[in-house]
Protein backbone atom coordinates (compact mmCIF):
# COMPACT_ATOMS: atom_id res chain seq x y z
CA UNK A 1 0.00 0.00 0.00
CA UNK A 2 2.84 2.36 0.82
CA UNK A 3 4.45 1.62 -2.53
CA UNK A 4 1.27 2.62 -4.34
CA UNK A 5 0.94 5.77 -2.29
CA UNK A 6 4.53 6.74 -2.94
CA UNK A 7 4.10 6.76 -6.74
CA UNK A 8 0.45 7.77 -6.91
CA UNK A 9 1.07 11.42 -7.92
CA UNK A 10 3.68 10.46 -10.52
CA UNK A 11 1.40 7.80 -12.02
CA UNK A 12 -1.50 10.20 -12.36
CA UNK A 13 0.72 12.80 -14.07
CA UNK A 14 2.04 10.19 -16.50
CA UNK A 15 -1.48 8.99 -17.23
CA UNK A 16 -2.70 12.52 -17.86
CA UNK A 17 0.28 13.26 -20.12
CA UNK A 18 -0.41 10.08 -22.07
CA UNK A 19 -4.10 10.96 -22.39
CA UNK A 20 -3.33 14.50 -23.56
CA UNK A 21 -0.78 13.21 -26.06
CA UNK A 22 -3.28 10.61 -27.28
CA UNK A 23 -5.99 13.27 -27.67
CA UNK A 24 -3.59 15.54 -29.57
CA UNK A 25 -2.68 12.71 -31.90
CA UNK A 26 -6.34 11.81 -32.35
CA UNK A 27 -7.20 15.43 -33.21
CA UNK A 28 -4.27 15.63 -35.63
CA UNK A 29 -5.22 12.33 -37.28
CA UNK A 30 -8.77 13.60 -37.83
CA UNK A 31 -7.44 16.87 -39.26
CA UNK A 32 -5.06 15.14 -41.66
CA UNK A 33 -7.61 12.52 -42.72
CA UNK A 34 -10.16 15.25 -43.38
CA UNK A 35 -7.64 17.08 -45.57
CA UNK A 36 -7.04 13.90 -47.61
CA UNK A 37 -10.82 13.44 -47.95
CA UNK A 38 -11.38 17.02 -49.09
CA UNK A 39 -8.60 16.74 -51.69
CA UNK A 40 -10.11 13.48 -52.96
CA UNK A 41 -13.65 14.90 -53.14
CA UNK A 42 -12.53 18.03 -54.96
CA UNK A 43 -10.52 16.16 -57.58
CA UNK A 44 -13.27 13.56 -58.03
CA UNK A 45 -15.57 16.46 -58.93
CA UNK A 46 -12.99 17.89 -61.34
CA UNK A 47 -12.47 14.52 -63.04
CA UNK A 48 -16.21 13.87 -63.44
CA UNK A 49 -16.35 16.54 -66.16
CA UNK A 50 -17.24 15.49 -69.71
CA UNK A 51 -14.44 15.53 -72.30
CA UNK A 52 -16.04 18.46 -74.14
CA UNK A 53 -15.79 20.60 -71.00
CA UNK A 54 -12.34 19.48 -69.89
CA UNK A 55 -9.80 22.35 -70.25
CA UNK A 56 -12.55 24.92 -70.79
CA UNK A 57 -12.33 28.29 -69.05
CA UNK A 58 -14.92 27.15 -66.51
CA UNK A 59 -12.99 23.93 -65.78
CA UNK A 60 -9.67 25.77 -65.36
CA UNK A 61 -11.45 28.16 -63.00
CA UNK A 62 -12.71 25.20 -60.92
CA UNK A 63 -9.18 23.77 -60.85
CA UNK A 64 -7.81 27.04 -59.42
CA UNK A 65 -10.65 27.15 -56.87
CA UNK A 66 -9.67 23.63 -55.82
CA UNK A 67 -6.03 24.63 -55.47
CA UNK A 68 -6.88 27.71 -53.39
CA UNK A 69 -9.17 25.72 -51.08
CA UNK A 70 -6.53 23.02 -50.57
CA UNK A 71 -3.83 25.61 -50.01
CA UNK A 72 -5.90 27.42 -47.38
CA UNK A 73 -6.65 24.18 -45.53
CA UNK A 74 -2.97 23.18 -45.74
CA UNK A 75 -1.93 26.53 -44.27
CA UNK A 76 -4.33 26.07 -41.35
CA UNK A 77 -2.96 22.59 -40.62
CA UNK A 78 0.58 23.95 -40.41
CA UNK A 79 -0.60 26.84 -38.26
CA UNK A 80 -2.43 24.52 -35.87
CA UNK A 81 0.69 22.37 -35.51
CA UNK A 82 3.30 25.12 -35.53
CA UNK A 83 5.03 23.66 -32.47
CA UNK A 84 5.97 20.64 -34.61
CA UNK A 85 6.74 22.67 -37.73
CA UNK A 86 9.81 24.29 -36.19
CA UNK A 87 11.36 20.93 -35.23
CA UNK A 88 13.26 18.40 -37.41
CA UNK A 89 12.47 16.75 -39.74
CA UNK A 90 9.28 18.75 -40.35
CA UNK A 91 11.09 22.10 -40.54
CA UNK A 92 13.13 20.82 -43.50
CA UNK A 93 10.08 19.37 -45.29
CA UNK A 94 8.10 22.60 -44.83
CA UNK A 95 11.02 24.69 -46.04
CA UNK A 96 11.43 22.42 -49.10
CA UNK A 97 7.73 22.88 -49.91
CA UNK A 98 7.92 26.66 -49.80
CA UNK A 99 11.09 26.70 -51.90
CA UNK A 100 9.24 24.52 -54.41
CA UNK A 101 6.19 26.78 -54.39
CA UNK A 102 8.31 29.82 -55.32
CA UNK A 103 9.00 28.13 -58.68
CA UNK A 104 5.27 28.34 -59.43
CA UNK A 105 5.36 32.15 -59.40
CA UNK A 106 7.00 32.39 -62.84
CA UNK A 107 4.36 30.00 -64.18
CA UNK A 108 1.62 32.30 -62.83
CA UNK A 109 3.26 35.29 -64.55
CA UNK A 110 3.51 33.41 -67.85
CA UNK A 111 -0.12 32.29 -67.59
CA UNK A 112 -1.31 35.86 -67.01
CA UNK A 113 0.57 36.85 -70.17
CA UNK A 114 -1.15 34.00 -71.98
CA UNK A 115 -4.56 35.17 -70.78
CA UNK A 116 -3.76 38.61 -72.18
CA UNK A 117 -2.82 37.02 -75.51
CA UNK A 118 -6.21 35.30 -75.68
CA UNK A 119 -7.89 38.60 -74.80
CA UNK A 120 -6.15 40.23 -77.80
CA UNK A 121 -7.47 37.47 -80.05
CA UNK A 122 -10.95 38.13 -78.69
CA UNK A 123 -10.57 41.81 -79.64
CA UNK A 124 -9.76 40.78 -83.22
CA UNK A 125 -12.99 38.79 -83.31
CA UNK A 126 -14.87 41.80 -81.95
CA UNK A 127 -13.57 43.84 -84.91
CA UNK A 128 -15.00 41.14 -87.20
CA UNK A 129 -18.37 41.51 -85.44
CA UNK A 130 -18.27 45.28 -85.72
CA UNK A 131 -17.42 45.11 -89.45
CA UNK A 132 -20.16 42.59 -90.21
CA UNK A 133 -22.87 44.24 -88.11
CA UNK A 134 -26.19 42.51 -88.89
CA UNK A 135 -28.00 45.87 -88.92
CA UNK A 136 -26.16 46.97 -92.07
CA UNK A 137 -25.90 45.62 -95.58
CA UNK A 138 -22.59 43.75 -95.84
CA UNK A 139 -20.45 45.22 -98.58
CA UNK A 140 -16.96 44.53 -99.89
CA UNK A 141 -15.42 47.27 -97.68
CA UNK A 142 -16.80 45.76 -94.49
CA UNK A 143 -15.53 42.33 -95.47
CA UNK A 144 -12.05 43.70 -96.20
CA UNK A 145 -11.97 45.13 -92.67
CA UNK A 146 -13.14 41.80 -91.23
CA UNK A 147 -10.51 39.89 -93.23
CA UNK A 148 -7.75 42.21 -91.99
CA UNK A 149 -8.82 41.50 -88.39
CA UNK A 150 -8.75 37.76 -89.16
CA UNK A 151 -5.22 38.06 -90.56
CA UNK A 152 -4.14 39.93 -87.41
CA UNK A 153 -5.71 37.16 -85.34
CA UNK A 154 -3.87 34.57 -87.40
CA UNK A 155 -0.55 36.33 -86.88
CA UNK A 156 -1.13 36.55 -83.14
CA UNK A 157 -1.92 32.87 -82.79
CA UNK A 158 1.02 31.83 -84.95
CA UNK A 159 3.30 34.08 -82.89
CA UNK A 160 2.07 32.35 -79.73
CA UNK A 161 2.67 29.00 -81.37
CA UNK A 162 6.22 29.97 -82.27
CA UNK A 163 6.91 31.02 -78.67
CA UNK A 164 5.54 27.70 -77.55
CA UNK A 165 7.81 25.65 -79.79
CA UNK A 166 10.64 28.21 -80.11
CA UNK A 167 10.61 27.21 -83.77
CA UNK A 168 9.49 29.48 -86.60
CA UNK A 169 8.99 26.42 -88.82
CA UNK A 170 5.70 25.88 -86.97
CA UNK A 171 4.27 28.78 -89.03
CA UNK A 172 3.15 26.55 -91.87
CA UNK A 173 1.43 24.08 -89.57
CA UNK A 174 -0.39 26.75 -87.57
CA UNK A 175 -1.37 28.61 -90.73
CA UNK A 176 -2.96 25.50 -92.25
CA UNK A 177 -5.21 25.23 -89.21
CA UNK A 178 -7.06 28.28 -90.56
CA UNK A 179 -7.54 26.63 -93.95
CA UNK A 180 -5.55 29.29 -95.80
CA UNK A 181 -2.01 29.76 -97.02
CA UNK A 182 -0.90 33.27 -96.14
CA UNK A 183 2.63 32.50 -94.99
CA UNK A 184 4.01 35.43 -96.95
CA UNK A 185 1.60 37.78 -95.16
CA UNK A 186 2.33 36.27 -91.77
CA UNK A 187 6.09 36.57 -92.20
CA UNK A 188 5.79 40.23 -93.13
CA UNK A 189 8.09 41.91 -90.61
CA UNK A 190 5.96 45.00 -90.03
CA UNK A 191 2.93 42.96 -88.97
CA UNK A 192 4.92 40.32 -87.11
CA UNK A 193 6.81 42.98 -85.15
CA UNK A 194 3.55 44.41 -83.82
CA UNK A 195 2.69 41.16 -82.10
CA UNK A 196 6.24 40.62 -80.89
CA UNK A 197 5.88 43.93 -79.07
CA UNK A 198 3.27 42.31 -76.82
CA UNK A 199 6.17 41.18 -74.65
CA UNK A 200 5.92 38.51 -71.97
CA UNK A 201 6.75 39.29 -68.34
CA UNK A 202 9.08 36.27 -68.18
CA UNK A 203 12.44 36.40 -69.96
CA UNK A 204 12.77 35.39 -73.62
CA UNK A 205 14.75 32.25 -72.79
CA UNK A 206 12.34 31.18 -70.03
CA UNK A 207 10.85 27.72 -70.55
CA UNK A 208 7.57 26.48 -69.08
CA UNK A 209 8.71 22.88 -69.58
CA UNK A 210 11.95 23.45 -67.64
CA UNK A 211 10.10 25.31 -64.91
CA UNK A 212 7.72 22.38 -64.47
CA UNK A 213 10.67 20.01 -64.31
CA UNK A 214 12.17 22.19 -61.56
CA UNK A 215 8.84 22.16 -59.72
CA UNK A 216 8.81 18.36 -59.78
CA UNK A 217 12.45 17.83 -58.80
CA UNK A 218 12.85 15.49 -55.79
CA UNK A 219 9.09 15.23 -55.32
CA UNK A 220 8.70 11.74 -53.92
CA UNK A 221 6.54 9.94 -51.39
CA UNK A 222 7.90 10.48 -47.84
CA UNK A 223 9.93 7.75 -46.18
CA UNK A 224 8.32 5.69 -43.40
CA UNK A 225 10.55 7.23 -40.73
CA UNK A 226 9.49 10.73 -41.89
CA UNK A 227 5.83 9.76 -41.67
CA UNK A 228 6.31 8.46 -38.12
CA UNK A 229 8.48 11.38 -36.95
CA UNK A 230 5.98 13.96 -38.27
CA UNK A 231 2.81 12.13 -37.14
CA UNK A 232 1.67 12.00 -40.76
CA UNK A 233 2.26 15.68 -41.61
CA UNK A 234 4.89 14.64 -44.17
CA UNK A 235 2.10 13.05 -46.22
CA UNK A 236 0.11 16.31 -46.08
CA UNK A 237 3.13 18.22 -47.43
CA UNK A 238 3.62 15.65 -50.20
CA UNK A 239 -0.08 15.91 -51.10
CA UNK A 240 0.02 19.72 -51.34
CA UNK A 241 3.25 19.58 -53.38
CA UNK A 242 1.60 17.19 -55.84
CA UNK A 243 -1.49 19.41 -56.11
CA UNK A 244 0.74 22.42 -56.78
CA UNK A 245 2.63 20.59 -59.53
CA UNK A 246 -0.52 19.23 -61.19
CA UNK A 247 -2.23 22.64 -61.12
CA UNK A 248 0.73 24.41 -62.73
CA UNK A 249 1.13 21.65 -65.33
CA UNK A 250 -2.58 21.91 -66.24
CA UNK A 251 -2.33 25.70 -66.61
CA UNK A 252 0.65 25.34 -68.94
CA UNK A 253 -1.27 22.73 -70.94
CA UNK A 254 -4.29 25.01 -71.36
CA UNK A 255 -2.89 28.53 -71.76
CA UNK A 256 -0.33 29.84 -74.30
CA UNK A 257 3.17 30.30 -72.86
CA UNK A 258 6.79 29.77 -73.88
CA UNK A 259 8.00 26.23 -74.52
CA UNK A 260 4.92 24.39 -73.31
CA UNK A 261 6.41 20.87 -73.26
CA UNK A 262 3.98 18.65 -71.34
CA UNK A 263 6.18 15.57 -70.97
CA UNK A 264 6.53 15.71 -67.22
CA UNK A 265 7.37 12.63 -65.18
CA UNK A 266 4.32 12.98 -62.94
CA UNK A 267 3.17 10.00 -60.90
CA UNK A 268 1.71 9.44 -57.46
CA UNK A 269 1.28 6.38 -55.28
CA UNK A 270 -1.90 4.65 -56.49
CA UNK A 271 -2.93 3.73 -52.94
CA UNK A 272 -3.53 7.38 -52.06
CA UNK A 273 -7.27 8.21 -52.19
CA UNK A 274 -6.82 11.24 -54.47
CA UNK A 275 -4.36 9.52 -56.84
CA UNK A 276 -7.03 8.01 -59.09
CA UNK A 277 -8.83 11.26 -60.10
CA UNK A 278 -5.58 13.22 -60.40
CA UNK A 279 -3.86 10.61 -62.59
CA UNK A 280 -7.05 10.20 -64.64
CA UNK A 281 -7.08 13.94 -65.38
CA UNK A 282 -3.35 13.86 -66.18
CA UNK A 283 -3.85 11.04 -68.70
CA UNK A 284 -6.92 12.68 -70.28
CA UNK A 285 -5.07 15.97 -70.79
CA UNK A 286 -2.10 14.14 -72.32
CA UNK A 287 -4.45 12.28 -74.67
CA UNK A 288 -6.02 15.58 -75.70
CA UNK A 289 -2.58 17.01 -76.52
CA UNK A 290 -1.85 14.03 -78.79
CA UNK A 291 -4.91 14.50 -80.99
CA UNK A 292 -3.98 15.36 -84.55
CA UNK A 293 -5.85 18.67 -84.59
CA UNK A 294 -4.29 19.71 -81.26
CA UNK A 295 -0.64 18.75 -81.81
CA UNK A 296 0.48 22.15 -83.09
CA UNK A 297 -1.88 24.29 -81.03
CA UNK A 298 -0.60 27.05 -78.75
CA UNK A 299 -2.84 25.93 -75.88
CA UNK A 300 -5.39 23.19 -75.19
CA UNK A 301 -8.02 25.59 -73.82
CA UNK A 302 -11.39 24.78 -75.42
CA UNK A 303 -12.02 28.43 -76.18
CA UNK A 304 -8.79 28.61 -78.22
CA UNK A 305 -10.08 25.73 -80.33
CA UNK A 306 -13.35 27.63 -80.82
CA UNK A 307 -11.48 30.79 -81.86
CA UNK A 308 -9.58 28.77 -84.49
CA UNK A 309 -12.77 27.14 -85.72
CA UNK A 310 -14.53 30.51 -86.07
CA UNK A 311 -11.58 32.09 -87.86
CA UNK A 312 -11.24 29.11 -90.20
CA UNK A 313 -14.93 29.19 -91.04
CA UNK A 314 -14.92 32.93 -91.74
CA UNK A 315 -11.80 32.70 -93.89
CA UNK A 316 -13.14 29.80 -95.95
CA UNK A 317 -16.38 31.69 -96.47
CA UNK A 318 -14.51 34.88 -97.41
CA UNK A 319 -12.62 33.02 -100.16
CA UNK A 320 -15.88 31.93 -101.74
CA UNK A 321 -17.70 35.29 -101.73
CA UNK A 322 -18.52 37.47 -104.72
CA UNK A 323 -20.01 40.95 -104.35
CA UNK A 324 -22.74 42.01 -104.25
CA UNK A 325 -23.76 39.11 -101.98
CA UNK A 326 -26.72 36.93 -102.85
CA UNK A 327 -29.38 36.49 -100.17
CA UNK A 328 -28.20 32.93 -99.63
CA UNK A 329 -24.56 33.99 -99.07
CA UNK A 330 -25.59 36.88 -96.83
CA UNK A 331 -27.56 34.46 -94.65
CA UNK A 332 -24.51 32.19 -94.52
CA UNK A 333 -22.41 35.12 -93.31
CA UNK A 334 -24.99 35.93 -90.61
CA UNK A 335 -24.82 32.35 -89.29
CA UNK A 336 -21.00 32.49 -89.12
CA UNK A 337 -21.21 35.84 -87.34
CA UNK A 338 -23.51 34.30 -84.70
CA UNK A 339 -20.82 31.69 -84.02
CA UNK A 340 -18.32 34.49 -83.47
CA UNK A 341 -20.73 36.23 -81.06
CA UNK A 342 -20.94 33.09 -78.90
CA UNK A 343 -17.13 32.77 -78.72
CA UNK A 344 -16.68 36.47 -77.87
CA UNK A 345 -19.23 36.24 -75.07
CA UNK A 346 -17.57 33.16 -73.57
CA UNK A 347 -14.19 34.96 -73.60
CA UNK A 348 -15.68 38.05 -71.96
CA UNK A 349 -17.32 35.97 -69.25
CA UNK A 350 -14.32 33.74 -68.55
CA UNK A 351 -11.02 35.59 -69.07
CA UNK A 352 -11.31 38.37 -66.46
CA UNK A 353 -12.30 36.03 -63.60
CA UNK A 354 -9.52 33.63 -64.63
CA UNK A 355 -6.91 36.38 -64.56
CA UNK A 356 -8.10 37.42 -61.09
CA UNK A 357 -7.79 33.81 -59.90
CA UNK A 358 -4.27 33.43 -61.28
CA UNK A 359 -3.29 36.66 -59.52
CA UNK A 360 -4.83 35.33 -56.29
CA UNK A 361 -2.87 32.07 -56.61
CA UNK A 362 0.31 34.12 -57.03
CA UNK A 363 -0.35 36.22 -53.93
CA UNK A 364 -1.47 33.25 -51.83
CA UNK A 365 1.78 31.43 -52.63
CA UNK A 366 3.82 34.50 -51.67
CA UNK A 367 1.88 35.07 -48.43
CA UNK A 368 1.90 31.38 -47.58
CA UNK A 369 5.67 31.19 -47.98
CA UNK A 370 6.28 34.27 -45.81
CA UNK A 371 3.97 32.99 -43.05
CA UNK A 372 5.34 29.46 -43.32
CA UNK A 373 8.96 30.52 -43.07
CA UNK A 374 8.10 32.72 -40.08
CA UNK A 375 6.62 29.65 -38.37
CA UNK A 376 9.72 27.56 -39.09
CA UNK A 377 12.05 30.27 -37.80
Amino acid sequence: MRFATKYKGSSILNLRATQVHSMENSTLDKELNLFQKHVTDRFNELSSIANNDLLSLSWVSKLLDTFLCCQEEFKMILHNNRSMVCKPPLDRLVNDFYERSVKALDVCNAIRDGVEQIRQWGKSLEIVLCALDHKRIIGEGQFRRAKKALVDLEIGMIDAGSKDSNNVSSFGNRNRSFGRNNVSKVKDSSQFGHFRSLSWSVSRNWSAAKQLQALGTNLCFPKSNELVATNGLALTIYTMSSILLFTMWSLVAAIPCQDRGLHLNFSVLRQLPWASPVMSLHERILEESKKRERKNCCGLLREIQKIEKCARGMNELADSLEFPLSEEKEEEVRIKVEDVVIVCESLKDGLDPLEIQVREVFHRIVRGRMEGLDSVS
